[in-house]
Parts: C-alpha cells; structure tokens; sequence
C-alpha cells in the first residue's frame, strides 16, 4: 500500500484545455465499440488507414491450390512481410505459429467445394471459437443474385450480429459464382447490401470502368480481392487504380504466393499501398528485389 505521508496533490488539470475526443480514422466506423475499432486499427495501419491482406484460405473449397500445397513451405515466408493473414482455422492452428504474432482475418464461411453450387454456403465458425484464436475479423461470403442469395446474407447477418455481441468485425466477401456478372453496377449493388448488413468491410473485386462509383458508395472500407493471377505488372496497375479510386487496402492471395518472386511481390504491393507509389516504380522494385530474392 502507498505510504499516506507521501501523496502529493496533482498539479496539471489542463484547465481551460478541453479533453481531445479523436475520431476514428476509418470511414464509417466512428460509432462502433472501442474493441471493434481497436481491432479494425490491427487491420487497417493507423498512419495510412490501408491494409495489405495475404489470402491463403483458398483451400477451404478448392483444396491445395497451386502455390498452397504446403503452407509451411510457400506462405510461412510471407507472415513478417504481410499486414494480415486471411485464412481457415484449421490452417491457422495447424501450420501458424503463434508468435508470427500478426493480425487474422478467419474465414467463417464455408459447407461448398468447387464440385458443387459454390454459393450454398454456411456459417462454419462459432464466435467463441474465433475469440479463443485471438482472431481480428471473421469474414464470409455475399452471394447476390446466386440461387442461395438468401443464405449468403443470412450468413453475414448471423455474423455481424454475433460479432458485435463479442467486439469482432465482419468482413463481407463478394462472391461472384461462375455465372455472374461482374461490373460495378453489381459490384456496387453486393457492397452496399452487405454494408447495409452491418458488415463493418467489405471485400469486392476491382473492375476497370466505376470502380470509384464502386468505392464512393459503399459507407464502410473496401478492400479489393487479388482475383485470378495476373502478370505482376498488370497485378501492381490494378492495386494502384484501386488506391486511387477509394480502396483501402487489398487482400491478394494467387498474385502473391503464385509470383516468380512472391515475398518481392507483397514488398512491391506495400508500396503501392502504403507509400502511393506508382505501379511502374513498384513494378522496378519488383524487378530489382526478383534477382535478390532468387
């Protein structure tokens, strides 16, 4: 206990000067709970309001992905070098050390394969199971126009309505199914439904015509998908046309671990986000780093 003799008044009360109230940096999430955003802040980088994801949950439908058949061999030299990780649980407690120490997307999703209907999907993730990995964010699938359209949203419903009992964002994911149309009219139509959800970010897909329409009318962060594997050059253009267009950020996964040089590749993405470089300059970078990385 404190010795009672030696307790000496405060001096500096700071009168006259009102307490800051700082708002939260990122768009639309002002008014959510302090652990909420706390966690968005591990995702999104304080100083530029951006995130650089590395998708590796590819597995959880199509199974081991090129580039994906050894996590230990061809991610686990990505982890220092990314923002965060997107992957399952069972990756995450099987092959993720725990003092990688970076924040985790988990895929909540899943009950599809790519033999089937890949919009019939479930909730396949309780809340207490992602709270007891510590996890950032949980994410799912928003089919809209799919014939399971219902579910999907049903599924982004059950989790942004569990994960604001327990503080956990949800990260709604736009999946377009191999018939579905893919242009920023849809683009904008799945992000703001999944927004008007509750979802506090959504991920969606880059388009060369509207993508800032695509970015300005949803209220909450977007992030866009890496998509298929592009050449490395096309892949940086269209990171840095996103940036410039409103994204927050990218969640890459095939244009990353599937690159010649994939850590040169995340260092090369960084860049472009965080530092607005441009994807010509990235694109040297990538050259230059390419030769020391092999």
């Amino acid at each position: 206990m404190a010795d009672l003799d030696d307790i000496k008044d405060g001096k500096d009360f700071g009168i006259g000067r009102p307490q800051k109230n700082e708002a939260f940096y990122l768009k639309g999430c002002g008014s959510l709970d302090w652990g909420m955003q706390s966690r968005l802040a591990r995702i999104f980088s304080p100083k530029t309001g951006r995130t650089v994801m590395l998708a590796f949950d590819h597995g959880y439908f199509q199974g081991p992905t090129t580039g994906l058949e050894r996590i230990d061999l061809s991610i686990a030299p990505l982890y220092q070098e990314t923002d965060v990780l997107m992957c399952t649980r069972g990756i995450l407690r099987s092959v993720v050390p725990p003092a990688t120490n970076k924040p985790v997307v988990l895929r909540a999703s899943g009950g599809n394969s790519i033999l089937t209907e890949l919009s019939r999907e479930s909730v396949a993730v309780t809340m207490e199971d992602a709270l007891r990995l510590n996890v950032c964010a949980v994410a799912a699938q928003i089919y809209i126009g799919s014939e399971y359209e219902h579910q999907s949203i049903n599924n982004i419903i059950k989790l942004v309505d569990e994960g604001s009992r327990y503080g956990i964002p949800t990260l709604a994911v736009t999946g377009v199914g191999k018939d579905m149309v893919r242009d920023a009219r849809y683009f904008s139509l799945a992000s703001r439904i999944a927004a008007e959800m509750g979802a506090q970010c959504v991920k969606t897909y880059f388009v060369d015509e509207g993508f800032e329409k695509v970015a300005a009318s949803c209220p909450v962060p977007i992030v866009i998908a890496g998509g298929k594997k592009l050449p490395e050059r096309e892949a940086l253009d269209m990171c840095f046309r996103a940036i410039d267009q409103g994204a927050a950020g990218v969640d890459m996964g095939r244009n990353i671990f599937q690159s010649e040089a994939p850590l040169a590749m995340l260092q090369a993405v960084k860049k472009v986000v965080h530092e607005n470089i441009s994807a010509r300059e990235a694109y040297e970078f990538w050259l230059e780093a390419k030769h020391q990385e092999g």
